[in-house]
């Protein structure tokens, strides 16, 4: 079981190892079928023919994974709202069994025109099992600051 983590004991540049996880063939090719069906994605053959010469994960399915096992049980329990992704890149495809590290780091925290709510800039990471960003985005979240749903 994972901990919450109270957002009043966060500061900029607060650093979080979310946790580690890989995605089965199997688990790509059932997401991509639904949230991203190009053909590199849900079949093997199309997926050696293209220049990624075997299956890779849908983008998102990485963030969403990472999010919902390791951040919704640490930080869920403030959220408010999402308020908006920026700088989502993909930069390396991610292959059935790659081992990822998803890490967030608080880029700011700033005041909102309620004082029981800060906004929070995510900065999410996910490294491959030699460190190498496979991808990368920000996500500002507007949170309650005393952790009222606790």
């Amino acid at each position: 079981m994972i901990d919450p983590i109270s957002i009043s004991s966060l500061k900029v540049g607060s650093t979080i190892i979310l946790g580690k996880t890989s995605l089965r063939e199997k688990e790509i090719i059932e997401y991509a079928t639904t949230f991203d069906p190009l053909p590199f994605h849900i079949n093997k053959e199309a997926g050696k023919k293209s220049i990624f010469k075997g299956i890779i994960a849908s983008g998102p399915h990485i963030f969403t994974k990472i999010h919902k096992e390791f951040w919704i049980p640490r930080f869920g329990h403030s959220v408010v709202c999402g308020i908006e992704v920026n700088n989502w890149k993909f930069l390396k495809p991610t292959y059935p069994e790659t081992e990822i590290t998803g890490i967030v780091e608080v880029k700011s925290i700033e005041e909102n025109i309620r004082p029981e709510m800060k906004e929070i800039s995510w900065y999410y990471s996910f490294l491959d099992e030699n460190q190498e960003a496979i991808q990368t985005l920000e996500l500002k979240i507007m949170h309650h600051s005393n952790d009222i749903n606790s």
